[in-house]
């Protein structure tokens, strides 16, 4: 199995905004081969990343996964929001860090 971790900083303004998107989210990575499971976490104390954890079969999953017409949809309104900060001179509201693992033990 293959895990693939996206570390989320947003801006404290921005933090409703990013979990709504995940609670009405497309949908989209779930109709994804290798796909298992996601998980958005929040931290409990408010403070630091939020975890975007992905379970895939294999690598090869993840990587068609990021290449994909469903990811950009699936990201379609988060990147509108970085887009828009942007144009208007803004430090972007969120920023993403991939890390990706194998899984050696259950």
């Amino acid at each position: 199995m293959f895990v693939a971790i996206n570390y989320i900083t947003c801006k404290e303004d921005y933090k409703d905004r990013f979990e709504q998107l995940f609670k009405s989210r497309a949908k989209a990575i779930d109709k994804m081969p290798g796909f298992r499971t996601m998980h958005v976490l929040k931290p409990t104390d408010n403070e630091g990343d939020y975890l975007i954890v992905s379970h895939w079969d294999e690598e090869k999953n993840f990587a068609d996964w990021t290449n994909s017409a469903e990811f950009l949809e699936g990201h379609r309104r988060g990147f509108k929001d970085i887009r828009e900060a942007k144009e208007k001179g803004l430090e972007p509201p969120m920023k993403s860090n991939f890390k990706t693992y194998q899984v050696i033990a259950d």
